[in-house]
């Protein structure tokens, strides 16, 4: 009787925890695992307008390696951008969010400021970057002219379109410092006082001791910068 008990309490425990887990779970099979067995279908079939869909198995993949030439082009620009910009952005990121995680006054007008340019729409910043970018009119080039640089032509050349997109990918580093600033703020400050007790310079806590400790941080930043590029 204690066993039947015990049995029927387990049972409603069971069904008590897929109620709480069921908003995951179908918002799980909605957005994530439907999508990505209708990607996987979709890449076996061939489509023709306006509903006509017949199963062609790894043909399209066939076609995609063997006869369009594109696509090993569009391949090797996402390699260059992600193998540039990733490195950049990580940097960059690190960068700010140490120089944030200072005493200074004003520190939270500084941290809005550089958070900021990572909540505007894209749409326009991609607006924006086409304006600095110009090769005519725009701030970037002519800056390079007060400077006597020469000046290239961004985004309407093809040697210097990647370059001009991988700084465009930098406006976003807001975004990944605020995740490196709330890394930085978890490092307990007895470790720097134990090193510089210990004769240690700035430079030697930073390699001893803040990478060390950011490497879960800078490791969940890199993976995700480099999903969003490829």
């Amino acid at each position: 009787m204690a066993r039947t008990r015990l049995s029927k309490q387990a049972a409603r425990e069971e069904l008590a925890g897929y109620l709480f887990a069921s908003p995951w779970l179908v918002g799980f099979i909605v957005f994530i695992a439907g999508p990505m067995i209708a990607s996987i279908i979709i890449a076996l079939c061939e489509y023709r307008l306006p509903l006509s869909i017949r199963f062609i198995g790894l043909s399209n993949y066939k076609v995609l390696f063997t006869e369009d030439p594109l696509f090993w082009k569009s391949l090797w620009n996402t390699i260059y951008y992600t193998g540039i910009s990733v490195p950049l952005g990580i940097s960059l990121s690190l960068a700010l969010a140490i120089l944030l995680n200072q005493r200074v006054f004003g520190l939270g007008v500084f941290r809005t400021i550089y958070y900021l340019p990572s909540v505007i729409s894209g749409v326009a910043v991609s607006l924006l970057w086409v304006w600095l970018l110009d090769p005519s009119y725009g701030l970037v080039n002519a800056i390079l002219d007060t400077l006597h640089i020469p000046a290239p032509l961004w985004l309407q050349d093809p040697a210097w379109s990647k370059p001009g997109i991988i700084l465009m990918s930098l406006w976003g580093a807001g975004h990944s410092m605020i995740i490196y600033l709330a890394g930085l703020q978890g490092i307990p400050t007895q470790l720097y006082e134990a090193a510089q007790i210990d004769g240690a310079t700035s430079w030697k806590c930073f390699w001893r001791i803040t990478i060390p400790m950011m490497t879960p941080t800078i490791f969940l930043n890199l993976i995700m910068s480099m999903i969003g590029s490829f």
